[in-house]
């Protein structure tokens, strides 16, 4: 099974181009095809023996060892309200990497990898309530395939402890005198936990977030700007990398593309891993990428993004303290201070 992903470091030359190459899986008893993009998926083995600790959340089956690491075991099926797996050494072991995190999915069957576009992925029907675990759709030889919101299962299965702080006045008030008024935060995240957790971060900081679903809407919303001459009031885009129909990727090498928009501020917020990652901030043209989903890396990225933006403003000495401690949790950022 490892066969199905050892050129994955190959394909990613796809990136960018607004395509993705996806793993269609199916789960036990159960004929619905799925999909998850094998830029999340480090390897696919036979289930292997699982040690069962106590207290552990119902959808989690246990612990394995992978690659010396301790990492759980999630019964798929049973996470999205379906059945509970039996058989478990007749199932296979999808090992994933989500933001910053190892954890292995239970499926019963690979079915292959495709090549999709991007714009062939359509986002989840409008109406299907706030406890599904469906983020997208497509088709493959006439079978619908659901792609699942796999950041929503693991933040209901392990919540993320750290709560989004309400900011100093201090702060906010540093950052009223930077922006521009009436500056606006776009965010782009096509899943809806990860969007909410990022306008939170936005609003804790007593910023203005405008919300956009996928890459083809967030390029609307800054067209629609454009066109009423506001484009100034976007002081900047964060956005998904994985989304229907316009990737983060493309997104942002839209805008650079754009003479007009071509100076927009754009960070990458993803929770795929990977060298590949750095390889294609400047491809895309992204000003920097930060992995999901820490509030203080966060609220550092943006304080220190619209810092230059608007070059040659210093916060106070309060300010710079409680700047200084979320800047210890921002090592995994990366950015360019310079406009790309």
């Amino acid at each position: 099974m490892a066969g199905l992903i050892d050129t994955i470091e190959q394909k990613t030359g796809i990136v960018g181009q607004n395509r993705m190459e996806m793993l269609l899986f199916r789960l036990p008893n159960n004929p619905q095809l799925y999909g998850l993009n094998v830029f999340k998926i480090l390897e696919i083995v036979h289930c292997p023996h699982i040690t069962v600790l106590p207290k552990l959340h119902s959808s989690v089956i246990g612990v394995i060892d992978s690659r010396g690491i301790t990492s759980s075991v999630i019964d798929l099926s049973l996470s999205m309200g379906g059945p509970r797996t039996l058989n478990l050494d007749k199932q296979l072991l999808l090992m994933t990497e989500y933001n910053k995190s190892i954890q292995g999915f239970v499926v019963n069957k690979v079915e292959r990898i495709v090549d999709f576009s991007w714009d062939r992925i359509k986002p989840a029907p409008k109406g299907i309530g706030t406890k599904s675990y469906l983020v997208a759709v497509t088709e493959y030889q006439n079978e619908l395939v659901e792609i699942i919101d796999v950041e929503k299962i693991l933040s209901e299965i392990s919540p993320i402890k750290k709560v989004i702080q309400e900011q100093t006045d201090d702060l906010k008030s540093y950052l009223q005198q930077i922006i521009k008024p009436n500056a606006k935060l776009i965010v782009a995240d096509d899943s809806k936990i990860a969007l909410k957790q990022t306008v939170n971060t936005v609003k804790s900081l007593g910023l203005e977030a405008i919300e956009a679903h996928d890459g083809m809407q967030a390029l609307e919303i800054i067209k629609q700007f454009q066109n009423e001459n506001r484009l100034d009031e976007i002081e900047l885009l964060i956005s998904d990398v994985e989304m229907p129909r316009l990737d983060g990727y493309s997104l942002s090498a839209a805008i650079r593309k754009d003479p007009i928009l071509k100076d927009l501020y754009v960070i990458l917020h993803t929770s795929i891993s990977g060298v590949f990652n750095e390889s294609m901030l400047k491809r895309a043209g992204a000003n920097g990428f930060i992995a999901k989903f820490d509030p203080d890396i966060l609220s550092s990225t943006i304080i220190k993004s619209i810092e230059s933006i608007h070059n040659g403003f210093k916060p106070s000495e309060g300010v710079l303290e409680n700047m200084d401690k979320s800047d210890k949790a921002s090592e995994n950022f990366r950015y360019d201070k310079r406009k790309v």
